[in-house]
């Protein structure tokens, strides 16, 4: 269960830091707001990037998301008690799973039709949420499978 912590800990690391780079105006990769944003948004007509509160918002709950991943592991002590990261753990991987599912269903289709967002979604945003939602979910079930 380590490994797999620390696998999917270092991979919510990085993605929590493609947000944070986007939050401070990064565009790859695009190589202007426009094409960043079709390439990692996708909503329909989208041609810039959201603001930096939203995309903070989403590095943090991706770091957050990986320090629960570490205590789940076992990589680092809880400083509240298990059982709340065991919680927190549950509710992030339903977040993760319901983001891969979606990205298979026709309504999010028509929500982010741009490309090429929507061909990168099928073939690797939703594909990861789901394994990670997966990871989530069995390092937070370790204890009761």
């Amino acid at each position: 269960m380590m490994a797999l912590s620390a696998i999917v800990a270092v991979a919510l690391f990085a993605i929590a830091a493609l947000h944070a780079y986007w939050g401070f105006g990064g565009v790859w990769p695009g190589t202007d707001a426009a094409s960043c944003a079709r390439t990692v948004a996708g909503f329909r007509g989208v041609d810039t990037m959201p603001g930096p509160g939203a995309s903070f918002a989403v590095t943090a709950a991706l770091a957050a998301a990986a320090l629960i991943v570490l205590v789940q592991g076992g990589w680092i002590l809880p400083p509240l008690p298990g059982a709340l990261f065991t919680l927190a753990a549950i509710g992030a991987a339903l977040v993760f799973l319901g983001r891969g599912i979606a990205g298979f269903t026709p309504a999010w289709r028509r929500l982010t039709p741009e490309q090429p967002f929507a061909r990168l979604d099928v073939r690797y945003y939703s594909p990861l949420c789901l394994l990670i939602g997966l990871a989530l979910l069995l390092l937070a079930l370790k204890g009761f499978v």
